[in-house]
């Protein structure tokens, strides 16, 4: 049973966590925190990332530092300035965890026309990778772990003649999508550092069922019916170890997935996920999302 407790001394590393303000980001900031390392909380909003900094510190002891990062992931240009002055500020990145994201909202877009769920899950950390992965390099253990979710199996494909809510609204399906496109940015990163023999970690892992601000769009009477359903609803410290487990365990190898090690992978403790379908694996596919994702950001990663 892997826990906090097993992570390893992270002191002179430095960490960047988006959604730091809630949930599984704030446990994520928490814990990376108490084992020493630099952590910055990236999050839209000041005063709620102002708030969860000032309940970290007097919640624990931890031996790092933790300073706050203004970050619009449903901005383009807003995430390459955000980028810009955190490369100007840092001598390298070791952590960069990939966790901010929404859930089921109403149909709405992006400042730059994309559905919201695919905007800020995906195309938002695609371009935050890119814009930070000279950064990244510098760091001969850089990890970077991008969250996805059990719901990346509810669809066969990504429709990219609707990623700007060309067609009627299914949020779910959007959702679905959003998920979908991290696990396949995960993969095929990884196969570029891997043929580029760099020594940079490409990860990927899933809360499976927690509680959390996430779910803000469901409706109370919906979110008790659909809790139900489950044996255990994790807290957020525990739906957090599987992407802290990715970020820092020495077993890791790239291009694997974490979520809860139970039966359904709805609760637990981290381990190699099981979701493995036809279209998590679809090399073209995901080559064909890089290229698009590319050049709608004009991010290139420069191997």
């Amino acid at each position: 049973m892997w826990t906090k407790e097993n992570i390893p001394d992270l002191t002179g590393k430095t960490a960047l966590v988006t959604g730091g303000n809630t949930g599984i980001g704030y446990e994520t900031v928490l814990a990376l925190y108490e084992k020493g390392a630099n952590v910055t909380l990236a999050a839209r909003d000041e005063k709620k990332a102002a708030a969860a900094v000032e309940n970290i510190r007097s919640a624990t002891k931890g031996k790092g530092n933790i300073e706050i990062g203004i970050l619009n992931l449903s901005n383009l240009a807003h995430i390459k300035s955000f980028a810009d002055a955190f490369n100007g500020k840092h001598a390298q990145l070791d952590i960069l965890i990939n966790n901010a994201g929404v859930m089921i909202p109403p149909a709405s877009k992006t400042d730059d026309g994309f559905e919201l769920q695919f905007g800020v899950n995906f195309l938002g950390h695609f371009a935050l990778t890119g814009h930070l992965f000279p950064l990244l390099k510098k760091s001969t253990t850089a990890r970077i772990v991008t969250l996805s979710s059990g719901a990346a199996t509810l669809t066969d494909g990504i429709d990219f003649e609707n990623l700007k809510l060309e067609k009627p609204y299914n949020e779910w399906a959007s959702y679905a999508v959003s998920k979908l496109a991290d696990i396949l940015f995960t993969y095929e990163l990884d196969r570029k550092l891997k043929a580029a023999e760099l020594h940079l970690l490409a990860v990927a892992a899933h809360p499976g069922v927690t509680r959390t601000d996430l779910q803000r769009h469901i409706p109370k009477e919906h979110l008790q019916g659909m809790f139900a359903e489950y044996d255990e609803v994790m807290q957020p410290w525990q739906g957090a170890l599987p992407s802290l487990f990715a970020a820092t365990d020495p077993s890791v190898k790239g291009g694997e997935f974490f979520g809860p090690d139970g039966e359904k992978e709805f609760s637990g403790y981290p381990a190699l996920s099981k979701h493995n379908t036809t279209a998590m694996r679809d090399e073209p596919l995901a080559k064909k999302l890089w290229r698009y994702a590319g050049g709608i950001t004009r991010v290139a990663f420069h191997m």
